[in-house]
């Protein structure tokens, strides 16, 4: 009996260390030129037909907290001083019948998709860290439902948030 007690302990122990050590897990300095300490984000600008300015400042203050709390970068508001410049446009934001039906021909969902351009420089060497690249973040919710709507919204958002973060870090 203290065998099976003693075993089980020993794994729940192991389970709380594994949990601890992968959620410990970040992109730290090591994984960054030792060159590049600093990043300015400025806004984004918004070209979409859609004129959501709103969206634009999200996604900026989504992709600064997003360095701050996964890097070891520090956010310069003076883009002439930042290490490292990463801009972006909103290009589109389209909010679409998704799936329609078949007794009213009215939708039953629709899908939220946005779509933004950004381009990282490394400032001390004068190379792009990555070129233009369009990054989308796309999710359906049920039709008429404002809350649903907004938390299709935050969900594109954050895609294109992990997707940009991601092709900064993967090409450092």
């Amino acid at each position: 009996m203290k065998k099976g007690v003693f075993r089980s302990a020993r794994n729940a122990v192991q389970l709380l260390l594994l949990v601890l050590v992968t959620g410990c897990y970040s992109f730290s300095a090591a994984s960054l030129p030792g060159h590049l300490q600093t990043l300015s984000i400025p806004l984004f600008a918004d070209r979409s037909a859609a004129g959501v300015a709103q969206l634009a400042v999200t996604i900026t203050e989504e992709l600064i907290e997003t360095v701050e709390t996964r890097s070891s970068l520090e956010i310069e508001v003076n883009r002439d001083r930042a290490d490292a410049v990463l801009e972006g446009i909103l290009v589109s934001f389209t909010d679409e019948p998704g799936q329609l039906s078949s007794e009213t021909e009215r939708a039953l969902t629709n899908r939220i998709t946005i779509v933004v351009e950004a381009t990282c420089l490394d400032q001390v060497e004068g190379t792009p860290l990555f070129g233009r690249n369009r990054f989308t973040g796309f999710a359906d919710y049920t039709a008429g439902d404002y809350a649903l709507q907004q938390e299709a919204i935050d969900a594109s958002l954050e895609q294109i948030t992990e997707d940009i973060f991601n092709k900064m870090v993967s090409g450092w």
